[in-house]
């Protein structure tokens, strides 16, 4: 881990006071998880210390415009990565939102707000395969069960804290046994979740893929509302659920069974029954 180390001497430099620093460094980071066999052999203590960087990197970060920028730059670091390194950067990502996220003051919550939109509205576009040049493909499955058991393993998770061992690895020894999940961080999942699922069209009417995913996400939610010791996470889980795109959906699935259902009510109805002959 140590050699690993003197390869990323960019990572103080992500939290530099000095803008053309922490640029720099930026850019040393893009290069450096360009390169497949150098991002591969990343540990998941490596990404916590890189992704340690990149939190504070944003924290020194003023003015709005700079900010949008860098949080956009930072949720598309996974188109960079291999796709072996995506779920451990991912989970080093929540790993990190969650250590410091009660340490955040008022004045900078915002960007960190931002910053969890950002990452949740790639993750959900990382789903989909490419299909040529800016062109979105078809839902991949592999995709779709890491983004999935990512937000099942943290913002929606049933329980409180989430095992070192999780975050780490076996490999690696902590002083700490869990990480606690904020209830902050969770409500902020659920009250953009839905936004970020129509961007990528999770809500298409006639995608029977999408409406598949959209399903067990609902699902995810519905089981938090009802597991969670949380009386606001339980609260924010209802009122997420409610929300009138998802009900317009249901409505659209329900209805050609309804449909159905009355048809076969009417065939039933065709004619009329005199009793039975003596």
């Amino acid at each position: 881990m140590a050699s690993q180390e003197r390869t990323m001497p960019f990572i103080k430099n992500l939290a530099s006071s000095d803008r053309k620093t922490r640029t720099s460094a930026l850019a040393s980071l893009h290069t450096f998880l360009s390169a497949r066999q150098v991002a591969s052999s990343l540990k998941p203590i490596d990404i916590l210390k890189l992704w340690k960087g990149l939190f504070f990197a944003l924290w020194m970060c003023d003015r709005a415009i700079p900010q949008q920028t860098l949080c956009a730059e930072l949720a598309d670091l996974i188109y960079v990565l291999p796709r072996e390194s995506i779920v451990p950067w991912l989970r080093g990502f929540w790993a990190t939102m969650s250590r410091e996220w009660t340490g955040i003051d008022v004045l900078r919550m915002e960007k960190f707000l931002l910053l969890v939109r950002r990452v949740v509205g790639a993750s959900f576009r990382w789903m989909k395969t490419v299909g040529g040049k800016d062109k979105v493909g078809s839902w991949d499955e592999g995709r779709v069960e890491d983004v999935l058991a990512l937000l099942k393993e943290w913002p929606f998770s049933l329980d409180e804290d989430v095992e070192m061992e999780v975050i780490l690895g076996q490999e690696e020894q902590s002083a700490a046994a869990s990480q606690t999940i904020p209830a902050g961080l969770r409500l902020h999942v659920l009250d953009i979740w839905v936004d970020e699922a129509e961007k990528v069209d999770l809500l298409e009417k006639e995608d029977e893929v999408a409406a598949k995913i959209l399903q067990r996400l609902c699902e995810q939610v519905d089981m938090l509302e009802q597991k969670t010791t949380s009386p606001a996470v339980r609260y924010r889980s209802k009122d997420s659920l409610s929300d009138d795109r998802l009900q317009t959906k249901k409505e659209e699935q329900e209805e050609p069974v309804a449909q159905k259902d009355s048809d076969m009510a009417d065939a039933g109805d065709g004619g009329s029954w005199d009793g039975f002959d003596d």
